[in-house]
């Protein structure tokens, strides 16, 4: 049974659509390909978490971006299980440890023809460690109260000059959540009323580390959040 304050998240998460997430909807004729993430939160020593993963820095396509477990929906597989699968391979979660409790609608990521559905689980006790060193470089036990944070909060800015929303997590608050991943938690907590005032003039340049291989403007126009799809993975 998850937690009291999941509830929120789990009545939120069957009202909102796929509109209120982002402008890219998967296509009608059921082209996309299927891909699933686990949008795991836990509980740990200041309440209420969520399990995020930071992409191998040396890796071709956006090293260091930060990211929820997933990848892929094998044939015969559901979203769920897909989820699953992926988060034991990524960062040897047990999949018999997590309860899930709903899911998230379809998000288009449009460059790379993705229908990706963010699945929810809860996890009391969670127990992971790297599985995979050649994807990823770090986990991250963010504290939804660092999330909601206003002095963890800024826009994120590539060098080609987009922005989006991101976040500052990890130990020293020098890590940077952003693109896909940082759009659905910003939009969701929006929408669970969750989000605080912050300084959106408060501007963070992308890291170094994790330009490489990033989107860049296409036909001479800025990309916003929901354009830069390719900025969750490789799925």
């Amino acid at each position: 049974m998850i937690p009291d304050w999941l509830e929120p998240v789990r009545r939120g998460a069957s009202e909102i659509t796929a509109e209120q997430l982002t402008r890219f909807t998967p296509p009608a004729d059921g082209s996309a390909r299927q891909g699933a993430v686990l949008m795991l939160f836990a509980e740990g020593e200041r309440g209420g978490e969520l399990l995020l993963t930071e992409r191998a820095h040396n890796m071709r396509s956006h090293p260091g971006q930060v990211s929820f477990p997933g990848g892929s929906v094998d044939p015969g597989e559901s979203v769920e299980e897909a989820a699953l699968r992926e988060a034991d391979e990524e960062v040897g979660l047990d999949p018999a440890s997590v309860e899930l409790f709903g899911r998230l609608p379809e998000l288009w990521l449009p460059p790379s023809n993705f229908a990706v559905t963010p699945v929810l689980g809860w996890c009391a006790d969670v127990a992971v460690r790297i599985a995979s060193r050649a994807e990823v470089h770090a986990i991250h036990r963010v504290a939804i109260e660092d999330l909601l944070d206003p002095t963890h909060r800024v826009q994120v800015r590539h060098p080609a000059g987009f922005t989006g929303p991101g976040f500052l997590i990890g130990p020293e608050h020098d890590v940077v959540l952003w693109g896909f991943t940082g759009g659905i938690v910003s939009r969701l907590f929006d929408h669970l009323g969750w989000t605080r005032p912050w300084d959106t003039s408060r501007m963070q340049d992308l890291p170094e580390h994790m330009v490489a291989g990033a989107p860049r403007p296409r036909q001479g126009r800025m990309l916003d959040i929901e354009d830069r799809a390719e900025a969750h993975e490789d799925i």
